[in-house]
């Protein structure tokens, strides 16, 4: 079974942070967004592995907005989870960062507009459609990635948490996951907005790693 990483979003406190990390994911998530109740509102982060790779995620943001994060906060990745335009994005992506295009699924999604981006972002993010751009906490019907056509590596977001471990085993074993290179994981791990469970996600990273699910 191949290698999927982690990434845990929606990073908020201090000290919940170290804590988190200490489980060495992949990703960690910070969310710039002032309508959010996982916004991240902190001076300056802790100093995390450099092996943790630093997600700005934004939603509508200036060019100038995510500049100035990028510079403040060391950032390794950007991911964009608005409405970004492929102008938008080709412009970011001067700023020589990785970028990740997230979209919200629903079972009529129309994957043939992905193409335009997929010279331009990284990686594309598969979360679910609701009424916030993401920590609805509910999942899409993955059988949908089934008319999903390209290349580009998928992150699979959206109301994961430990009881869809035997939906994900199922999910990795079959087809539609050739392109999934990462799981993320936010609103099923907390105990409140931006609070996550440590236990809990020792439990889920420690099936992803041993290859278990």
């Amino acid at each position: 079974m191949k290698k999927i990483k982690l990434k845990i979003c929606g990073m908020k406190y201090s000290n919940n942070i170290e804590e988190i990390a200490s489980l060495k994911p992949n990703y960690l998530g910070f969310i710039f967004w002032n309508k959010s109740s996982r916004n991240f509102d902190l001076q300056e982060l802790p100093k995390l592995d450099s092996d943790i790779k630093k997600v700005g995620v934004f939603v509508d943001a200036t060019l100038e907005e995510i500049q100035d994060k990028i510079k403040t906060f060391q950032l390794d990745v950007i991911q964009l989870h608005g409405k970004e335009s492929l102008e938008f994005c080709s412009d970011l992506k001067k700023e020589k960062i990785e970028i990740i295009k997230a979209f919200s699924i629903d079972n009529d999604f129309d994957f043939s507009r992905l193409k335009a981006y997929e010279n331009v972002v990284g990686y594309f993010l598969f979360d679910t459609k609701g009424k916030l751009p993401g920590g609805n906490g509910t999942t899409f019907d993955w059988q949908v990635l089934k008319h999903y056509n390209l290349q580009k590596p998928f992150f699979l977001s959206g109301g994961i948490g430990l009881t869809e471990i035997d939906k994900i085993q199922e999910f990795l074993d079959s087809d539609l996951s050739n392109y999934c290179y990462a799981i993320d994981v936010n609103s099923r791990f907390e105990t409140e907005p931006g609070l996550k469970n440590k236990n809990e996600l020792e439990k889920f990273k420690k099936v992803l790693d041993e290859n278990k699910i």
